[in-house]
């Protein structure tokens, strides 16, 4: 069956010497790889190759069976240029940090145009801002939403968040439980979207700290998630 879909780059690879396996979200089929063969076999081919920059939006024709797990793509052409997004040094961090999640944590093969659409328009906001440093931190606590483990807003005036069962709690009950500037910071995102994300000022250690717990609530609620290797460098990066 031959299919048009929207598609979000969430990795590249480089497959023998001069073909590309590419890993995208779409948006009518979930996650699905593409090998694009011929990418590096010569200048012309470099034209193909920048199209699939991490995260770049695509339209993509391809012809998609029910027991295939690599396709070729028939068509492919962008669907928007990003302005910033691959050549600001900070943002491109952030790129190469989100990419990383994402790929650890979208794995399902079926439509969720309520994902696909985050994803899209989150990655156009943060493209056109000049700056943005606590956009990766409201874009995880949001991506939860698609992946079943959002916060408990209910009992938000709780003096502590529950990281393992994800709701607010009136006591510490265990190693889990989270309070201080974190929990501050977290009460603060879970009520903003992103055009009023900047009126949150934090330092760099504050923002660190948050990240590495935002990622043990990923962990805790997803078995297969990993941390990030460009975490290091990324921390680096914004502090």
């Amino acid at each position: 069956m031959l299919s048009k879909t929207k598609a979000i780059v969430l990795s590249k690879l480089k497959y023998r010497d001069n073909d590309l396996i590419v890993k995208c979200y779409t948006l009518h089929h979930g996650v699905v790889s593409f090998i694009v063969k011929g990418a590096f076999k010569s200048k012309k081919s470099a034209t193909k190759v920048a199209y699939f920059q991490l995260f770049s939006q695509l339209s993509i024709v391809f012809n998609k069976k029910s027991n295939a797990t690599l396709y070729f793509l028939k068509e492919v052409k962008p669907s928007y240029i990003f302005a910033s997004l691959h050549s600001h040094i900070l943002k491109s961090a952030v790129v190469l940090f989100l990419s990383e999640i994402l790929n650890s944590t979208l794995y399902e093969e079926e439509e969720n145009e309520s994902l696909y659409s985050y994803l899209e328009t989150s990655l156009l906001w943060f493209d056109i801002q000049e700056e943005s440093p606590n956009f990766h931190l409201l874009f995880l606590i949001n991506l939860t939403k698609y992946l079943g483990f959002y916060p408990d807003t209910h009992n938000i005036a709780f003096p502590f968040f529950n990281l393992e069962d994800g709701y607010f709690e009136s006591k510490n009950l265990g190693r889990y439980s989270i309070s201080g500037e974190n929990l501050v910071l977290l009460k603060k995102l879970l009520n903003v979207d992103f055009d009023s994300l900047n009126t949150i000022k934090i330092n760099g250690t504050q923002r660190q700290s948050f990240l590495n717990m935002i990622l043990l609530y990923f962990e805790l609620h997803l078995g297969s998630f990993k941390t990030p290797k460009s975490l290091q460098i990324f921390n680096q990066v914004f502090n």
